[in-house]
């Protein structure tokens, strides 16, 4: 596998030009993000892999429902069966099932209970969502870089090993390592969370410290509380 990586790495600087030159077009405003009838909260990473985002979605959907806001989620719906915009509550009961939905968006949906839709465009799928159900505040899981939707608020989150540990084949852009975007993307965002997960909590490398000056960071860890099986929506207790 490795190796593979090794013969790709050529392609790594194209790759890094191809996403600076469409952030510069986003940042110049000559790509233009297209701004809903609604509050838009993002939540996303740099990297692919389990970062914690959904987590994220769920906690903040519920903290924004407290506060008497009508909330809707929209996600992609990565590994569903599915294609284009689908519904996937109304707030009420489910719509649709794990396998049209995929697996997060689902889980997200049993916690909050709160409208949710999945769509790979996310302009036209936070219209729809707003038109099918109302909402006025959508919370955006995995869109750091999906800037066509404009947002209000950008929450990155990011996980804490990926950041205190160096491996060649893991920091690094596509197609050798997994990150989306350089380190130097952080800039865009209002707020980071840093997940430790199970791990002990650690200091920023100092050579990292400079992309998070003047952000807003907060750490995050996980507690495992039970197990849930969503294909019989059954909850088991540890």
């Amino acid at each position: 596998m490795n190796f593979l990586k090794i013969i790709l790495y050529p392609l790594v600087p194209v790759y890094a030009f191809v996403i600076w030159l469409r952030n510069f077009l986003f940042d110049k405003n000559i790509f233009k993000s297209r701004k809903v009838n609604a509050k838009v909260f993002s939540v996303g990473n740099i990297t692919f892999g389990g970062s914690g985002k959904t987590p994220v979605t769920i906690y903040l959907t519920n903290l924004l429902k407290l506060k008497g806001n009508k909330v809707g989620v929209l996600s992609r719906g990565y590994g569903r069966k599915s294609k284009g915009y689908v519904l996937v509550s109304d707030g009420n009961k489910l719509l649709t099932t794990v396998e049209e939905s995929g697996d997060e968006i689902y889980h997200t949906v049993i916690d909050c209970s709160v409208p949710a839709a999945v769509s790979e465009n996310r302009v036209k799928g936070a219209e729809r969502l707003i038109m099918d159900t109302g909402v006025n505040t959508i919370i955006l899981d995995d869109a750091f870089q999906h800037r066509w939707i404009k947002r209000d608020v950008d929450i990155l989150v990011i996980d804490q090993r990926f950041l205190t540990e160096n491996h060649f084949f893991i920091n690094n852009l596509l197609p050798t390592g997994v990150m989306r975007e350089p380190f130097s993307s952080i800039k865009r965002a209002d707020a980071v969370i840093i997940n430790r997960k199970f791990m002990e909590k650690k200091n920023l490398p100092e050579e990292r410290k400079k992309y998070f000056a003047g952000k807003k960071i907060f750490t995050g860890y996980y507690k495992a509380l039970s197990f849930f099986d969503l294909k019989h929506n059954a909850e088991l207790s540890l």
